[in-house]
């Protein structure tokens, strides 16, 4: 995600016509879901994340019913709904802009298990029950009390030992809101833990998305670099793919001596959340 001088306290809301006006224009690209256009990165970062993010969910889906329907809100591009139909009877795939269904379409309509619906999720309905429903980073686009509103009209509709999945960007403390052209919320775990909790659910794990943290890293370092470093002289191509596969070689102990010195860096997180039905 880009962090810039517009990142404000939460008491700002969410403008969603700039939201849909920013997804509206998205060009799609592997690495355009990660937030990693910019920084020199090579295509194949967006595919590393991907792929090392599907293992996590794959482990935190083990014990899901795989003869059931997945909800997939917020599909982007279809990477997920395409991976969850191999895994599962039936894929829902759901996406409000325009560019991005259209990707989401070519990418998943050679699987006869994945149905796609242009719509936004607050305006889906849904229908029968699901298995598995999957949040790939779309809570950050939706304010507070529309988080609640829809994890209470979907809770219902979660089978019985179904799970709900967010996997979504986090501050360490409180919430706070980014202004300008691109906007999103982000929220702390306790902050969502508490979301969760006023919507009906209940938070069975919470996991640091690893792979996310570790390109993370590199992009802000980059920002710095772009930010003391004159442009003509930036090299940002080259000193992208030097941090990118400095990163990869030193994966995970970047993000473990990190961590273990509780440094402040980088400023965004991200985690998973397995949430169920309470009661």
């Amino acid at each position: 995600m880009v962090l810039g001088k517009r990142l404000t306290p939460s008491t700002t809301e969410l403008d969603y016509a700039t939201v849909r006006r920013y997804w509206n224009a998205a060009q799609p690209s592997i690495l355009a879901p990660y937030m990693m256009d910019g920084f020199g990165f090579p295509a194949g970062a967006g595919l590393f994340r991907f792929r090392a993010e599907s293992r996590i969910v794959q482990r935190l889906t083990a014990g899901v019913n795989t003869q059931g329907t997945v909800l997939d809100l917020g599909s982007g591009m279809g990477f997920w709904a395409e991976y969850f139909s191999s895994r599962f009877a039936k894929v829902i795939a759901v996406e409000a802009s325009q560019p991005l269904f259209k990707d989401l379409k070519r990418r998943c309509d050679p699987y006869p298990n994945i149905e796609t619906i242009e719509g936004s999720a607050m305006a889906f309905e849904p229908d029968g029950a699901y298995s598995l429903m999957f949040f790939g980073g779309m809570l950050m686009y939706l304010k507070t009390e529309d988080v609640i509103l829809l994890l209470r009209k979907l809770v219902p509709f979660l089978e019985a030992g179904g799970m709900i999945l967010c996997r979504e960007t986090t501050v360490r403390e409180g919430t706070v809101t980014r202004q300008g052209d691109y906007q999103a919320t982000y929220r702390s775990v306790a902050t969502y833990s508490q979301i969760f909790e006023e919507s009906g659910l209940a938070v069975s794990t919470i996991e640091l998305n690893l792979p996310y943290v570790l390109l993370q890293i590199g992009c802000e370092a980059v920002r710095k670099w772009k930010a003391v470093v004159p442009k003509p002289l930036q090299w940002t191509p080259l000193v992208g793919r030097f941090t990118y596969w400095g990163l990869r070689l030193s994966n995970p102990w970047a993000v473990r001596v990190l961590g273990a010195l509780r440094l402040p860096f980088p400023r965004l997180t991200n985690h998973f959340f397995v949430l169920k039905a309470s009661g």
